[in-house]
């Protein structure tokens, strides 16, 4: 839980962004303890963290693509946001991408 937050906060940190500017966080849904206590050490609200786990469960690589789903299906996703992906892996492995969301090519 800590590396995940931890990362989360560098990222931010190293682009100059203030958490208050992040749009969404698109977590690994791991388990929602994790993402759960990831969202309090950022200090994010609710509504800035796409939770999908109780759906689907954890389908490990498919986590954040099916998460980006969601939050597209409720209108949460849209061009323009700043956007944070943020996966964990056995709790060893850690990574994060700051996205501008363009939205899909095809789209």
């Amino acid at each position: 839980m800590r590396k995940f937050a931890d990362s989360s906060a560098a990222i931010l940190e190293r682009n100059g962004i203030p958490f208050g500017d992040l749009d969404l966080l698109v977590p690994h849904q791991a388990n929602v303890r994790i993402i759960d206590a990831a969202r309090d050490r950022l200090g994010l609200p609710d509504e800035k963290v796409v939770k999908n786990i109780a759906r689907y469960g954890n389908t490990t690589a498919a986590t954040i693509p099916l998460a980006l789903g969601t939050a597209l299906d409720e209108g949460r996703l849209r061009r323009g946001q700043l956007v944070l992906l943020a996966a964990v892996g056995a709790g060893f492995t850690v990574g994060t991408a700051l996205v501008r969301w363009t939205g899909f090519p095809w789209k």
